[in-house]
């Protein structure tokens, strides 16, 4: 067993199946979770109130999962076991319901088909919290005695429970009523036909593509952006379909197209749910979000008079502020969206059925709700580009990045008007382009290396495609010059 393999990031901890997540090594992690729970004075996260666990549709995950709950057991913990292929929130949301000490997700998320992982969810059914995570890290590769009596193994159907609070927390009457036509994508994860079954219940019409559990994934990424939700936008055109609804391979991020198949990507997502939240709904609270995301929240938070809180990268940092504070929404860039009064949580299936609220509510397509925001709080652009380097280039290029000062000209030749580093690096630009645009979304790049990849990954906003694009590509050109 080699514990220095094991390295929690954002959301817990991935690896490359047979390269470093093995077998050995998911032990590893498991016994670093036995551990923390076994010497936990919190009573919340008592080992004695045992753990749920449950899987996705990658490649072994079940065994995998068969293998952490023996692990479990071995230490004298009792353990939930999934009977089944289970979404994330629906994991998250069997332990907040049963009480149990915490939960593990074995899952690689959107990651591809090589990948598995596993995700840490805490007591009050969310991200492990960075405290709570770097506890875990220290027990990483600490022995565990064999308990003189092994904890008992039940399995369990999470999907259930979850799927009606889930009902609960959506206005389904006015979906039903609307009329309008969806087409569906799991994108062969997690989601499997839970959103087809509500709608055959309720009589929303439909088409669905990607139903059946495939540890290939089909050969795409199981993440909805571009270009891996193209074949959800063409079933959407081919079907004559209001807007394509999407989750990723564990279910809790969502993505979408509208009705002429084009890619809406998370930002507009979480701005038209927040919009339509605080207008319609009028949910107190505050907003969180994460340093990659649209400054089109900003605006929106500010038409409204409520507070927003932006912070790092990861879902864990939304759930800090969901237990300290009232929150109504919180979000990140990839389509993990949560509200605090339904899990604090990511969770694509619902914020799939909640865009179907907004366009009954509204009488709106997808489209339309996109074009009425960008109308109302000025047009913003979005571009994200990955970069698969090597850990020597990554370094190379944030160490380059954090030399730059305001003035300089490294992007596109737009002068940076200033730097933030919250979490990777962050340049605010003047954009020649947005001094003549009435409203314009203020421009800026982000540069920020993963912890536990050989990956960088740039970010991008503005007040057009084009200067996206043009910035992206000068951040490539930039990173790559060594």
């Amino acid at each position: 067993m080699n514990s220095t393999t094991v390295r929690f990031g954002t959301d817990g901890w991935r690896g490359v199946i047979a390269d470093d997540f093995t077998f050995a090594n998911l032990r590893v992690a498991a016994l670093a979770i036995a551990a923390y729970l076994l010497e936990n004075d919190d009573e919340r996260q008592s080992a004695r109130r045992g753990v749920c666990i449950a899987y996705d549709s990658r490649f072994l995950s079940s065994q995998f999962a068969a293998a952490c709950a023996q692990t479990l057991n071995e230490a004298g913990i009792d353990v939930a076991l999934a009977n089944g292929i289970t979404p994330t929130p629906a994991l998250s949301m069997a332990v907040r319901e049963r009480g149990a000490a915490g939960g593990i997700m074995v899952t690689s998320s959107h990651n591809p088909y090589q990948w598995n992982g596993v995700k840490y969810k805490a007591w009050y059914g969310g991200s492990g919290s960075p405290e709570i995570i770097r506890a875990i890290e220290a027990k990483l590769g600490m022995p565990v005695a064999p308990a003189a009596k092994p904890g008992c193994l039940e399995h369990v159907d999470f999907i259930s429970s979850y799927m009606s609070a889930v009902e609960q927390f959506v206005d389904l009457d006015a979906i039903a009523r609307a009329g309008r036509k969806y087409a569906i994508d799991s994108m062969h994860g997690a989601g499997q036909r839970l959103i087809a079954n509500l709608f055959d219940r309720i009589g929303v019409q439909y088409v669905q593509i990607r139903a059946e559990a495939d540890p290939l994934f089909g050969g795409v990424h199981p993440e909805p952006i571009e270009p891996h939700i193209r074949a959800l936008g063409q079933a959407v055109v081919a079907s004559h379909c209001d807007a394509g609804l999407c989750t990723d391979g564990d279910a809790d991020r969502i993505g979408a197209t509208d009705e002429h198949g084009n890619f809406v990507d998370p930002h507009k997502i979480f701005s038209i749910l927040l919009d339509w939240v605080l207008r319609r709904k009028g949910w107190p609270g505050s907003v969180t979000r994460a340093f990659n995301t649209t400054k089109m929240l900003d605006r929106i938070c500010a038409q409204h008079g409520r507070t927003l809180h932006e912070h790092g990268i990861g879902f864990k940092y939304v759930v800090d502020y969901m237990l300290t504070e009232e929150i109504v929404m919180g979000g990140e860039e990839s389509g993990g969206i949560g509200f605090q009064r339904h899990l604090p949580e990511r969770d694509g299936i619902l914020n799939a059925l909640l865009l179907a609220n907004v366009m009954a509510d509204e009488g709106k397509t997808l489209g339309e709700l996109v074009g009425a925001l960008q109308q109302k709080y000025g047009e913003h652009q979005y571009g994200r580009i990955d970069l698969h380097i090597s850990d020597e280039i990554k370094r190379s290029a944030i160490v380059r990045a954090l030399q730059l000062a305001p003035g300089d000209r490294a992007f596109a030749d737009m002068p940076i008007e200033r730097v933030e580093t919250l979490d990777g690096v962050k340049f605010y630009l003047r954009n020649p382009e947005a001094e003549s645009r009435q409203n314009a979304a203020e421009t800026w790049l982000l540069l920020r290396a993963s912890g536990t990849e050989p990956l960088m990954r740039v970010y991008c906003e503005s007040c057009s495609r084009e200067s996206v694009s043009r910035l992206l590509a000068s951040a490539r050109d930039f990173a790559l010059r060594g």
